[in-house]
């Protein structure tokens, strides 16, 4: 019964340690055909974030300083669904997965936003280390949908 107890234990330990690792990730998808139909629905604009979150310093700094904040998830949650598709060298089979949006983008470095109306046409792309604070992200998709909505 000792045993039972503490193999319970320990397994609900790690449920909780997993879920504030994935934590920061609240608000984001993963699956741009999802997030694509969703848009579509909502007439909202679309971010998608090419990442290597386990190797680019750039984006690593990326997630830690803007896109795990709340504050940028919710304002930017107002106009865009939000879509990381992470090219993580510990994951192949992850990166395998997200490749042909790679292709499809012709993405040349990391980390890359491209942000597409709720069509799915891409009006804007950016490295996202151009812009390192949250307050200077928001600024640039507000600029981005502005230009947009006058083209």
């Amino acid at each position: 019964m000792k045993l039972l107890k503490k193999v319970v234990s320990t397994f609900l330990s790690s449920l909780a340690l997993v879920g504030v690792c994935h934590a920061d990730l609240a608000g984001w998808s993963t699956d741009l055909d999802a997030a694509l139909e969703k848009a579509k629905l909502e007439k909202k604009s679309v971010l998608v974030e090419f990442t290597g979150s386990d190797w680019c310093p750039p984006c690593i700094a990326m997630r830690k300083n803007v896109f795990s904040k709340k504050e940028f998830v919710d304002a930017a949650s107002k106009h865009f669904i939000l879509v990381e598709l992470d090219f993580p060298k510990k994951d192949k089979a992850l990166a395998k997965k997200n490749q042909p949006w790679a292709k499809k983008f012709e993405i040349e470095g990391y980390p890359t936003v491209i942000l597409l109306d709720h069509e799915g046409k891409e009006f804007n792309r950016f490295f996202a280390s151009e812009h390192p604070t949250t307050e200077k992200f928001l600024a640039h998709l507000t600029a981005a949908l502005e230009k947009k909505d006058l083209d």
